[in-house]
Formats: structure tokens, C-alpha cells, sequence
């Protein structure tokens, strides 16, 4: 079993929580997505911290492209490995 992860980066916590809503209904992920501030470096503002929707994906099944998008039409996108 690997241990595969995608981390999608989100400008705010709203777009976050929808994009892991839609990971359920677009592409059927069954687990919960993690969402994670990530505060920019030396920012101490919660405006100026992105979030994290941090995704396993065990039997690699999910297209990077098609997250890639989803996170796209929040302006955000998908980090690589």
C-alpha cells in the first residue's frame, strides 16, 4: 500500500471547506480531508494565511490534473510532491 498525498492550497478556509465538500461529490472521496492553516512566513494576520486540504490517496486513484483544476476554480492549485 503507498502512502500517496495531495495537498491542495487554498486562499482561505471557505474555499477550503467547499473544495473538500466537492472532493466527496465530484470524485467520491470516502475520508475526510484534512484542513490545515498554513500561515505565510513572519505573517502572524489570519488574512494572510492560505489553508491546506491534505488528501490520502492510497490506491492512487485521483487525477493530479482534475485536483489540480477543482483547486483552480477556488484560486488555488495543487502542490506537487
Amino acid at each position: 500500500m503507498s502512502d500517496v498525498r495531495h495537498v491542495l492550497v487554498l486562499p482561505d478556509r471557505d474555499a477550503a471547506q467547499e473544495v473538500a465538500r466537492a472532493l466527496g461529490e465530484r470524485f467520491g472521496v470516502a475520508e475526510e480531508p484534512q484542513l490545515v492553516r498554513d500561515a505565510l512566513a513572519g505573517e502572524d494576520d489570519a488574512e494572510d494565511a492560505q489553508w491546506l486540504v491534505v488528501l490520502r490517496d492510497e490506491e492512487e486513484r485521483l487525477d493530479p490534473a482534475e485536483l489540480d483544476a477543482l483547486a483552480g476554480q477556488w484560486e488555488g492549485w495543487r502542490e506537487e510532491p
